[in-house]
């Protein structure tokens, strides 16, 4: 019987804002938001683990241009320090010492930097690449395709259910279908605290406190599901849910430099 591990410190990287209608992001929901979109490294003896990419790096010069008139319909403010490769260089990382990119769905804001890690593990959740290639017509602009086209050819795993990483339970893949066909979460087990990393699973808290999926859901009774499981394991594990898109979480917890342990 394999003894659980942990990974030895987690980094939150700061991403780009966007500021939309609360009704996007949840049913229900009333009047502007402005979310970030933030990525995390997790470090392990057996790798370093790379969870979502963000938005692309070229579109922090001139977001129309890569994004279309989108990029003004949600605001979005990328200053240049938010680069991934400029956060990465930050905490004392190149491109080239990420080992793992796990990628929770393919969404266009998570997926902007997927091209930058051809040397790594790539992972996604079962049917998310090739929904992304070919969406329904309502789900079509939350993908860019140029983004996906880039990565032909990369050493993906597609994951059909959770998958513990290292075998050790320290970072384990949660498999959260709903909000797009394979969309995932993600354990993270450090010495100090066990972290859920929700990524769109649930995109601000009241979502997760009242079982509200989104209306950009790909399917709203998997999402639901998927929320039911992710209190469920809150409340199991004891463990710290980081909302990636809520607002609030990000001025609750704390971002790179400073090394959760």
């Amino acid at each position: 019987m394999i003894s659980p591990g942990n990974a030895t410190k987690m980094w939150a990287l700061h991403g780009p804002t966007m500021t939309l209608d609360a009704g996007i992001v949840m049913v229900g929901g009333a009047g502007t938001v402005t979310i970030p979109d933030p990525c995390y490294v997790i470090r392990h003896p057996r790798g370093l683990v790379l969870f979502d990419t963000g938005l692309a790096p070229e579109a922090q010069q001139d977001p129309v241009a890569v994004y279309g008139d989108l990029a003004l319909h949600v605001g979005m403010n990328f200053p240049e320090d938010q680069k991934l490769d400029n956060q990465l260089a930050a905490i004392g990382f190149g491109l080239r010492d990420i080992t793992h990119v796990v990628c929770s769905h393919t969404h266009l804001d998570h997926t902007g930097g997927l091209h930058l890690f051809p040397h790594a593990k790539f992972y996604a959740g079962a049917g998310d690449l090739r929904y992304a290639f070919w969406p329904d017509a309502l789900d079509a602009g939350l993908y860019r395709r140029h983004d996906l086209e880039a990565t032909r050819g990369f050493d993906w795993t597609h994951v059909h259910s959770d998958l513990d990483l290292f075998g050790d339970g320290s970072i384990v893949i949660l498999h959260m279908p709903g909000h797009t066909p394979g969309n995932l979460s993600l354990l993270v087990r450090l010495t100090g605290t066990t972290f859920l990393l929700t990524a769109d699973t649930v995109h601000l808290r009241a979502s997760l406190d009242n079982i509200v999926p989104a209306p950009a859901d790909y399917n709203s009774y998997d999402a639901k599901r998927s929320i039911e499981r992710l209190a469920h394991l809150r409340d199991s594990l004891d463990a710290t849910v980081w909302i990636g898109h809520d607002p609030e979480d990000a001025k609750d917890f704390s971002f790179a430099p400073y090394a959760y342990e």
